[in-house]
């Protein structure tokens, strides 16, 4: 009469072992890349665009959330999130970045499923730098109009569920940056796998491989100069400027769902970032979820010397935060909601972004 309540708990044992066993593994291999940072190489990379979350959600959470992340967003921090998206969603998000500066980025995105269990994602983002006055040579104090540098990045993204815990996908991006006179193009890959554990799927790891390409190299009229010979004709000539590398890097992740209740729940995000032209990056982050209407978040990202003014090589000096409010937007459970990130910076007046998602 006991063998059927003990083989039970055997089992039960058995998995929750399996489940200690697989995250111990996650974590054991975060040591073995934090070697790849290299601080000695920072500012050898180009294409640092391809570096900032666009999104309001992950900044909120300080970029930490790359193993529960789901839905469009999930094309920045690990596209194998994208699989969640169950019939359409859109996105729409304004970051002010570093304010006071002057930058603002715009990013749009949308998700369709595609089959059973495959989605395909569009994303598209630009920075504006506003006006920059033009100065020559001959007029270094300027005075002879502007110009408006440009950055943008367009994304084609599909991933697929591939069972109820594995989830992988792909991202393609076309990276474009411009002045008026000076251009480059170029490609970039990203790469994801996410897997899910525990009775509720409480249990997430991911990790993903982001920025990896062909070198760039700027080209245009810019680079071309003119000299005035002795005999008075002139001379052209076209330089060619260096390449540079795209900012790769590597993510590990992890994040666990404390179910507070059967409305809300916490979930705890923990995220290793090993770049290869700067330092390796730990991130922070906790997210409460009530009835899926309101989230809350707080996050932290730390990198050596953070918090030292004089020596850290970043101005996101550490703590975030954020919040989201969605509501039905129909009787089919389509849903529309507003995001909100704050992150704190040094110098500058912050980072703010705002979002809008819509899931039909």
């Amino acid at each position: 009469m006991i063998e059927g309540p003990v083989e039970l708990n055997n089992m039960k044992i058995s998995k929750y072992i399996s489940q200690v066993v697989i995250a111990a593994s996650m974590l054991a291999a975060i040591p073995l890349t934090s070697m790849a940072g290299n601080p000695d190489r920072a500012g050898s990379a180009g294409a640092s665009q391809l570096l900032i979350n666009p999104w309001a959600r992950g900044n909120g959470l300080s970029n930490s959330n790359m193993a529960s992340i789901t839905g469009i967003e999930s094309t920045f921090l690990n596209v194998a999130g994208l699989a969640y998206v169950e019939k359409t969603e859109l996105m729409f998000s304004n970051l002010q970045y570093f304010v006071g500066s002057g930058i603002s980025i715009n990013s749009l995105g949308f998700g369709q499923q595609v089959g059973e269990s495959g989605v395909i994602g569009i994303t598209v983002t630009a920075l504006s730098f506003g006006d920059i006055g033009i100065t020559t040579e001959q007029l270094p104090e300027g005075g002879i109009g502007s110009f408006r540098p440009s950055q943008a990045n367009i994304g084609i993204s599909y991933a697929k569920e591939f069972s109820n815990s594995i989830f992988g996908g792909i991202t393609m991006r076309i990276v474009s940056e411009s002045i008026s006179n000076v251009r480059a193009q170029g490609v970039s890959f990203d790469a994801g796998i996410k897997y899910v554990s525990g009775d509720n799927d409480q249990l997430k790891f991911g990790i993903s491989l982001r920025n990896v390409g062909p070198p760039m190299r700027y080209s245009g009229d810019g680079l071309t100069v003119t000299s005035v010979l002795a005999s008075g004709s002139s001379l052209t000539t076209n330089m060619r400027s260096e390449k540079y590398e795209l900012p790769s890097m590597v993510n590990i992740g992890l994040s666990y769902d404390f179910l507070l209740s059967e409305e809300s729940k916490l979930t705890a995000n923990g995220q290793f970032t090993s770049n290869s032209f700067t330092q390796d990056q730990f991130g922070f982050g906790a997210e409460f979820n009530w009835k899926e209407r309101v989230q809350l978040r707080a996050g932290y990202l730390y990198e050596k010397d953070v918090t030292n003014a004089d020596l850290r090589m970043t101005a996101l000096s550490g703590p975030s935060a954020g919040l989201s409010l969605q509501v039905p937007a129909g009787s089919n459970g389509s849903m529309i909601g507003v995001d909100y990130s704050y992150r704190v910076t040094n110098p500058f007046s912050g980072t703010h972004g705002i979002g809008v998602h819509i899931t039909l």
